[in-house]
């Protein structure tokens, strides 16, 4: 049983289809977690609203509505981690949903134990070990404790996935990691699972967070033919 479902880890699953939804329900509620469901975009709202899900499992098409514009609204309003079921092969179909702020994915026809295997990697990044609670550069505050960052005295609004990114790569400042490292570090994943690409466009997603001119980039740098590297001031 997963250690992170045994603390009964609420998942909200948002699917038109019947059966996938009773799949899921019956699989991950085996495996510890209490599972509530929604079919449609407009009970997946009213769910969200009602309850306080910890990470939501999103069809990227839900009938006739576009699961995407739920995790627009979602992201709008909150760092929820969302991992997004998509029946659509395409890699650009993928980074849009990245785009948007999703952050992971599973490819449908999927198994419930990638599935759930997935739900425990975005879910652990929110617990980092073995890291001092606060990490903090110049005019950076990287809070492990609180998941808060600020720069400059402002809060700056992360996805559970930025976050865990910036706070692995400033743990270990100046060090460089390769796109395949950080999958596997940060996303507990592998290029045979997932495209390095999920970790080029997060790395761009970070950067509107983070920098002044995301195109000249003051805290994550890239080192060419080799990968990213936390940069602190000199």
């Amino acid at each position: 049983m997963s250690t992170l479902g045994s603390t009964q880890t609420r998942i909200l699953v948002i699917d038109d289809d019947p059966s996938i939804r009773l799949i899921l329900t019956r699989y991950l509620g085996l495996e510890g977690y209490e599972v509530t469901t929604a079919g449609t975009v407009h009970e997946g709202r009213i769910a969200l609203d009602t309850q306080s899900p910890d990470l939501v499992l999103l069809d990227v098409i839900l009938g006739l509505d576009d699961g995407l514009d739920l995790l627009e609204t979602v992201r709008s309003q909150s760092q929820l981690p969302v991992i997004l079921l998509t029946a659509n092969t395409e890699e650009a179909d993928r980074i849009t949903g990245l785009k948007l702020g999703a952050d992971d994915y599973v490819v449908k026809p999927f198994s419930c134990v990638e599935v759930e295997a997935r739900i425990v990697n975005v879910l652990r990044r929110s617990r980092p070990a073995d890291l001092p609670p606060v990490i903090s550069y110049d005019h950076l505050t990287i809070d492990l404790g609180t998941r808060e960052v600020t720069l400059d005295g402002n809060a700056l609004t992360l996805t559970a996935m930025e976050f865990d990114l910036l706070s692995f790569l400033a743990a270990s400042p100046r060090q460089v990691f390769s796109r395949e490292q950080l999958l596997d570090r940060v996303w507990k994943s592998s290029a045979a699972w997932q495209s390095t690409d999920t970790v080029t466009e997060h790395v761009r997603r970070l950067r509107k967070r983070v920098e002044t001119d995301p195109n000249n980039p003051r805290w994550i740098s890239t080192v060419r033919g080799r990968g990213y590297s936390f940069t602190p001031a000199a």
